[in-house]
């Protein structure tokens, strides 16, 4: 009973304890300015979750700079709604909403069959959807809601367009994946005999490991691309505390609480999309030696010390390409 019960309140502890210290440091902070970016003419791009909040931001102002965005979403009304939106206030974007569930492997296959029938370039992959504090419940395919969404859905996304995103760079204009990771990466822990938490569930906790595990496959990513000298980088992001959506499955009195609090000392989801769209798009990120890392506030940071241990990376690269049947 008492393992049970620190089980359970041990993550919750944890997490609020670190959202409080990451808080703390992005007050103290001032908020990162995006430099002028380049156009992006001629460039491809898909958004997962670009239907509201940072996902929306980023491809409010990929449009703006002349790239076509595809916004890969599960809920079709309010990503045709942003499609609106952009395209009422710039003429000329290229913007369009493709239905993708990351929580259906089906749907993802389809999605990007869907893409490829096209024969269109892809400059950017941008893994940004998320799920937060579910509660305990499985994917389609029967994975742990926060492993299958926030990480699997987008490992096979990024595996299955991998080729199309190596043909699409060239020298001095690398093709790039960026995956939208959290602070709360720092407390997870990725058991291997136990990734879809059947031993004990806290929805906590496994938010938390799923954003270790997108951390690990951006980390190993990156490596396996400069070894095979691809025009090709990936990094992860963390965009700081945002007000987004994505703090409603909070405990109520705190989501009532949250929504206050958000307003006043989390950042605006423009601010939350600025360090994401610098590794998208900066120019000073060119390259497989200067791209990669895992990056906040403008600024690449130090992880925790098991990211960077290959071995954990690979084991758990191996067993996600195992999972979901790939060669």
């Amino acid at each position: 009973m008492l393992s049970a019960i620190r089980c359970y309140l041990l993550p919750i502890i944890k997490l609020y304890l670190l959202a409080l210290k990451v808080l703390l440091v992005q007050l103290l902070s001032r908020p990162f300015r995006l430099p002028v970016m380049p156009r992006q003419d001629g460039k491809v791009a898909i958004v997962t979750g670009g239907g509201r909040g940072i996902g929306y931001e980023v491809v409010r102002h990929m449009a703006r700079l002349g790239a076509h965005v595809i916004i890969g979403g599960r809920d079709e009304q309010e990503g045709l709604a942003a499609v609106r939106r952009i395209c009422e206030e710039y003429k000329e974007a290229k913007v369009e909403f493709t239905k993708l569930d990351l929580a259906s492997l089906q749907s993802v296959r389809q999605f990007v069959q869907s893409f490829k029938e096209r024969d269109l370039p892809l400059n950017i992959l941008l893994n940004n959807a998320g799920v937060m504090l579910l509660p305990e419940g499985r994917t389609e395919d029967g994975f742990e809601q926060h492993f299958g969404v926030n990480y699997l859905g987008h490992f096979l996304l990024t595996w299955l367009l991998l080729d199309t995103l190596k043909d699409s760079g060239k020298c001095g204009y690398f093709s790039r994946v960026v995956n939208v990771s959290s602070s709360a990466h720092r407390i997870g822990e990725i058991r291997l005999n136990d990734l879809n938490s059947c031993q004990s569930y806290s929805a906590h906790a496994a938010y938390c490991h799923s954003k270790l595990a997108q951390l690990w496959f951006s980390s190993h990513l990156h490596q396996e691309l400069q070894c095979g000298g691809f025009p090709l980088s990936s990094c992860a992001v963390d965009p700081g505390m945002v007000d987004t959506a994505l703090y409603r499955h909070l405990w109520t009195p705190l989501c009532l609480a949250q929504s206050t609090i958000a307003r006043l000392l989390f950042r605006t989801p423009a601010e939350g999309a600025t360090t994401v769209l610098f590794a998208a798009l900066s120019p000073a990120l060119e390259g497989g030696e200067c791209g990669g890392g895992y990056w906040v506030n403008g600024h690449r940071e130090m992880t925790t010390p098991p990211s960077f241990d290959p071995q954990l990376q690979l084991s758990l690269w191996e067993t996600s390409v195992q999972l979901l049947g790939l060669q």
